[in-house]
């Protein structure tokens, strides 16, 4: 069987953000990323530093924690990482299918699987500016090609600055039928304690840019478990 390397599994808990903010889930957490951005609060997936925390576990394994930890009830399981586009989870979603739940995946769109038609969401979040990483429209179409008609697709953009807020611009013209979603950065990393008058600063300043430019087909969204918890892992 396929191994698959974990980070951490936890919940349920909420999602905190993007277009299923709120909704209950259990995260399955992939470990190891392709991308290295300037403001992220995952690092513990990404870096090299951290893989004597991380796990090899088959699908059977993540499976039966997720079961587990849902009282054997179906539930959203988030595919979150680092990138989980990195690692062979196409078991992994035909097993919870099997028993009734359902699976969201978010990722940067800088590698494609076929897996992804096997998914019921995906959440691609391409990188702006002020994340340092490079960014090819090529590669989120090809994202969305390989989810195919089935799975439902959104755009998700963190937003740092007046620089990435036209970035986003650019990108809502790029892929015009696909729902766009953005949120205030969070650039508290690691253990920071977060500030969370700034993020709420941040997050009206978003509001206020969004509607001057009458971008009335775009939702506006806090991270709402770094609102709740900040930077805390496992919740």
């Amino acid at each position: 069987m396929n191994q698959i390397l974990i980070s951490e599994i936890f919940g349920p808990t909420i999602q905190g953000e993007g277009a299923l903010i709120g909704l209950p889930t259990v995260f399955v957490r992939t470990a190891g990323c392709d991308f290295l951005c300037s403001w992220c609060d995952t690092l513990y997936a990404v870096e090299k530093q951290h893989r004597q925390q991380w796990l090899r576990m088959s699908s059977a394994e993540i499976f039966a924690e997720v079961r587990k930890l849902s009282a054997d009830q179906p539930i959203l399981v988030t595919l979150s990482g680092g990138n989980p586009a990195l690692q062979p989870l196409a078991e992994l979603i035909d097993m919870g299918h099997a028993s009734g739940y359902t699976f969201a995946l978010e990722t940067q769109a800088s590698i494609t699987q076929d897996w992804f038609a096997r998914l019921d969401r995906m959440t691609l979040s391409p990188k702006p500016p002020s994340s340092g990483m490079a960014y090819a429209a090529d590669k989120v179409q090809a994202c969305i090609d390989a989810a195919g008609p089935a799975t439902e697709v959104t755009l998700k953009i963190v937003v740092n600055d007046s620089a990435d807020l036209e970035w986003v611009a650019a990108r809502r013209t790029e892929f015009p039928g696909i729902p766009l979603v953005v949120q205030p950065c969070n650039t508290m990393v690691g253990e920071q304690a977060i500030d969370i008058s700034a993020l709420n600063a941040k997050m009206r300043w978003l509001v206020d840019a969004v509607n001057a430019q009458h971008w009335y087909d775009v939702r506006v969204l806090p991270q709402l478990h770094v609102q709740l918890w900040g930077n805390t892992r496992g919740v």
